[in-house]
């Protein structure tokens, strides 16, 4: 089957491309805003900002899966997209610093409530296994190409305009967004699994704690907040103050760890075709291990120079797309249809809460005890959540419900014919 054949995914991908490059620019304009407002603290202005969207994330997210059945999913992500684009259009007339505030955690908390649930819609639309896969990585290249783009076409942009119309821009995009959501024909949510809200808001987690590939994904989480750390946070100071570049080199830089990541998720459907997703996703967690202690090497070698910092770079971001690619198929296949929902905000979640932990790492410690020891920590959590991941998710491993799992362990072994399922005694 192919994937951009089918009419309703067509349009939604459309939708996430476009409220994607909306997002990229609206991160760059809010940079220049704070700088406005704050001048010399507008750093610790946007480190604010960013402590408040992983909070939102990680909090957000399993309220909306909560009540996701209980709400036409269509009209619920258009009423998130036009809520996005009233949040950003109010952005330019910001007069204080804690209006920025207030409105990004709105913003964000549309976006948690948006993202998991329109990950949970994907599968109900794309049932073909192969042709899931290649939304699966379709969606990484839509997340790498706006990491590519979004910085050129705000450069672009700011030739001919001030900062405050890419906010206009912005919401002109989610107003779009929400209209191609409103062409698709998106089915209801199955009725949950579990009935009370209170039960719902623990039931993704729970799934986790008990599934040994979730424990697994649980660990691989850590593995790539760690190294994408280094990457998200430290690119900036590591190429200015270490290899005395400027401001168009910060964003090659980071332009080449996207590449690797877009390079990798390209080549990733034909391969999961071909390889389970727990030896592509570990081999992915070895890569960013390698991956953080290349950067200790830059830093123990300083004549790795550019090109050292490229190769470690592209490495982070190959090895996140092997990790990152294969997980809905891997969420998707750990439970019933009627708990998509609460497993993929349960993963929004818990992705972000290891952000939450590694940013004030590589942020935090980097700016107080240099980048050699928060990078050496960094370097020890990819490696706890590597070796984590290789304990937690065992190598003889069953797709199927969580549910079905369970129920298969009171079967006979030779029934089963000596197949390990689900969570572990």
């Amino acid at each position: 089957m192919r994937l951009f054949t089918i009419r309703d995914y067509r349009y939604l991908f459309s939708a996430q491309v476009i409220a994607l490059f909306g997002t990229g620019l609206t991160t760059v304009a809010l940079g220049l805003l704070a700088y406005e407002l704050a001048g010399p603290r507008a750093g610790a202005v946007l480190g604010t900002a960013l402590t408040i969207k992983m909070v939102m994330y990680v909090v957000i997210a399993p309220f909306a899966a909560a009540y996701a059945d209980r709400l036409p999913r269509r009209g619920f992500l258009v009423l998130l997209d036009l809520l996005r684009a009233g949040v950003v259009l109010a952005l330019p007339f910001v007069t204080e610093i804690w209006h920025i505030y207030v409105l990004i955690a709105l913003l964000q908390a549309s976006s948690a409530a948006f993202t998991p649930t329109f990950q949970a819609v994907i599968p109900d639309i794309v049932t073909d296994k192969a042709a899931y896969t290649r939304a699966l990585s379709a969606s990484q290249v839509a997340y790498t190409m706006e990491s590519l783009l979004s910085p050129v076409l705000a450069a672009v942009a700011l030739l001919f305009m001030g900062f405050d119309l890419l906010f206009v821009g912005t919401s002109v995009g989610f107003a779009v967004s929400a209209l191609l959501v409103l062409a698709t024909r998106i089915p209801n949510a199955r009725p949950s699994a579990h009935s009370g809200v209170r039960e719902k808001l623990v039931a993704g987690i729970g799934t986790f704690v008990r599934t040994p590939r979730l424990r697994g994904v649980m660990a691989l989480n850590m593995v790539v907040a760690a190294a994408g750390s280094i990457v998200v946070v430290n690119t900036v100071n590591h190429v200015r103050d270490r290899l005395g570049g400027s401001q168009s080199d910060v964003a090659w830089m980071l332009a080449v760890s996207g590449l690797g990541t877009l390079l990798a998720a390209l080549v990733l459907p034909r391969l999961l075709d071909r390889i389970a997703e727990r030896t592509v996703m570990v081999t992915g967690a070895g890569v960013l291990v390698a991956g953080t202690l290349g950067a200790l090497v830059l830093v123990a070698v300083p004549a790795a120079g550019w090109a050292g910092t490229a190769i470690v770079w592209g490495v982070i971001g190959v090895g996140t797309a092997l990790v990152v690619t294969p997980t809905g198929k891997v969420l998707r296949a750990s439970v019933p249809p009627n708990r998509i929902p609460e497993v993929f905000a349960a993963q929004f979640s818990l992705s972000h809460l290891a952000w939450l932990v590694t940013y004030p790492v590589a942020g935090r410690l980097g700016t107080a005890a240099g980048l050699a020891p928060a990078w050496t920590v960094l370097a020890v959590l990819a490696a706890a959540g590597a070796v984590g991941a290789l304990l937690l998710w065992p190598r003889r491993d069953v797709d199927g419900p969580a549910d079905e799992m369970e129920s298969a362990e009171s079967v006979s072994p030779s029934e089963t014919t000596g197949r390990r399922y689900g969570p572990a005694a």
